[in-house]
């Protein structure tokens, strides 16, 4: 049985492969690796409601690339009492925000409970994450952003390849929330994407 993750590692691993941290200068790993558990403690003890989403989330499921970004699914309202959490003690924190009416979705229906190195965490499950990367990408196509456009469907790839994600449910989902055009461009992409993983015979495992 594989060890859990450990997301201090991963953050400080990301961090000493940056150049851009050697020349700015970055906190130690015992003030990161402290930094980490205060901020999982103080989520736990306000009993805030999140989910563990992006690169951090990913890696529990399909392993891959470091990232030095912790990004959190958030209940607006819990800002209010912990303002502190947008920018907690110098770590890079991303947040959604459950106002948002496709991430609300995605807190009530693709939640669960994922053991780390840390502790456990509430977590998005893969075709939580499928979905959101979903989402985001015809926004990423407008505006050009061909390198994150590259590393989303790669990671919807190993998604679908690695954890069974099905698409179906998903699209369904999104009829919601996106555009006709912006579902067909969509539907189009993950059939692309069906036929490689069957193309090569989930070799990618």
């Amino acid at each position: 049985m594989n060890e859990p993750l450990h997301i201090g590692k991963i953050v400080r691993n990301a961090r000493i492969f940056n150049p851009r941290n050697a020349q700015a200068g970055s906190m130690s790993d015992t003030a990161l690796l402290a930094a980490l558990d205060r901020l999982f403690e103080l989520l736990e003890e306000q009993g805030v409601e999140y989910l563990l989403v992006g690169d951090i989330a990913l890696l529990h499921y399909v392993g891959g690339r470091s990232s030095e970004k912790i990004d959190l699914l958030v209940v607006p309202s819990y800002l209010d009492q912990l303002p502190e959490i947008r920018d907690f003690e110098g770590l890079q924190i991303g947040l959604l925000l459950t106002s948002n009416p496709l991430f609300e979705e995605v807190r009530r229906r693709h939640a669960t409970r994922q053991r780390f190195a840390e502790r456990e965490i509430p977590c998005a499950t893969p075709a939580g994450l499928v979905l959101l990367k979903l989402y985001a990408l015809p926004s990423l196509y407008r505006q050009g952003n061909l390198a994150r456009v590259a590393l989303y469907e790669t990671d919807i790839l190993m998604l679908m390849d690695r954890q069974k994600v099905d698409v179906e449910p998903l699209l369904a989902e999104l009829k919601a929330h996106l555009s006709p055009t912006d579902l067909a461009s969509l539907r189009g992409i993950t059939d692309e994407i069906r036929q490689r993983i069957e193309r090569f015979g989930g070799q990618s495992r």
